[in-house]
């Protein structure tokens, strides 16, 4: 299989983690001008585990180092599979989550308060398991990002009551997101040996390559969303009911495109931070990628104009919350090498 070493290249990964993490939701945006956006995520579902499978049987079949997808699939032990399984499952119910709040309340608020949060947790979480870099510099920067997410909420709530669609819901939404959000991934990384050169030691027998992990990751997310997904069609959070034959009755091929485009996107993402952990460590990777708040957050107030009905001040507020992002990722990236 083909693994990351060299540490500027794994850094570079993680930009383009951060990159796909932030822009994938704009597809949902696209999408959602035309049909539910739980219609949306079953292709997305999609479009996450074919781009998982895509990578196995390339990148994750070939090159020198460690084992092969299948060779690695056959070796399994069932509790490795578990985990990262189970990652999958905790990821689609905060995802979930977090396309509904951005249907509410639009990307510049869904990112920077959901994802900002699982930012905090999970590079908490993932630190215990892998305590790589330096801890005072690591947590100064989760630090600066926490002060961010409380000053995008100051900046929504100076939104005129008609432009909070549903008032605090969103928010409530994208708070339940990050917890969940910020716990996925310790279960993906515990699937795996901390360093992958030791995939060959008896005592880590039975644990996955990351190729394997996250074709498993994905199957978690697919699947459970025949409960999660389905529960949310029957009881939206917002709206009436959305029922399965709109997916075949309303779909076409673009919006089935439009979708699984989003969910490749994504994929991509999480594809090259689990393959960067390795080399840059679990924790700054999954803190660097979940940058992606603040280029969401710059579709939502750039692009998609969710703050143009906000009153004068309120982008002095979100100069603030993407100045606090901006340190608080590069303290991340420092404290690797510190």
């Amino acid at each position: 299989m083909v693994t990351i070493q060299y540490y500027p290249l794994a850094v570079a990964m993680c930009f383009i983690t951060m990159l796909c993490w932030g822009s994938w939701a704009n597809t949902q945006k696209l999408a959602s001008k035309e049909w539910k956006f739980q219609l949306f995520y079953w292709d997305y579902s999609i479009g996450v585990l074919l781009l998982t499978l895509i990578l196995a049987v390339t990148m994750g079949s070939m090159g020198s180092g460690g084992r092969g997808f299948f060779a690695d699939l056959g070796q399994a032990g069932a509790k490795y599979l578990g985990f990262a399984f189970l990652g999958g499952v905790i990821f689609n119910v905060a995802n979930i989550l977090l396309v509904a709040a951005i249907d509410i309340a639009g990307l510049a608020v869904a990112f920077p308060v959901g994802i900002g949060l699982a930012l905090v947790i999970g590079v908490i979480t993932t630190y215990r398991v892998d305590p790589s870099g330096n801890a005072a510099i690591l947590f100064l920067g989760v630090a600066c990002v926490a002060a961010a997410i409380i000053l995008d909420a100051l900046a929504y709530k100076r939104l005129p009551s008609e432009g909070q669609k549903t008032t605090m819901k969103g928010i409530v939404l994208s708070v339940l997101c990050g917890v969940l959000m910020g716990f996925f991934y310790r279960w993906v990384t515990k699937s795996m040996p901390a360093d992958l050169a030791d995939l060959a030691l008896p005592s880590e027998a039975g644990k996955l390559t990351p190729y394997t992990a996250l074709v498993l990751f994905s199957l978690g997310l697919l699947l459970s969303n025949f409960v999660f997904n389905t529960i949310v069609m029957v009881k939206p959070f917002v709206g009436d009911p959305v029922p399965y034959k709109d997916y075949l009755k309303k779909g076409n091929p673009k919006l089935h495109l439009v979708g699984i485009l989003g969910g490749m996107i994504w994929s991509v993402g999480m594809s090259f931070s689990i393959l960067a952990g390795d080399s840059a460590g679990y924790a700054i990777s999954y803190g660097l990628g979940q940058g992606a708040t603040m280029v969401a957050a710059l579709w939502g107030v750039f692009i998609w104009k969710e703050f143009k009905a906000a009153p004068s001040g309120t982008n002095r507020l979100l100069g603030l919350m993407f100045a606090f992002y901006a340190v608080g990722l590069g303290l991340i990236i420092v404290a690797r090498v510190a």
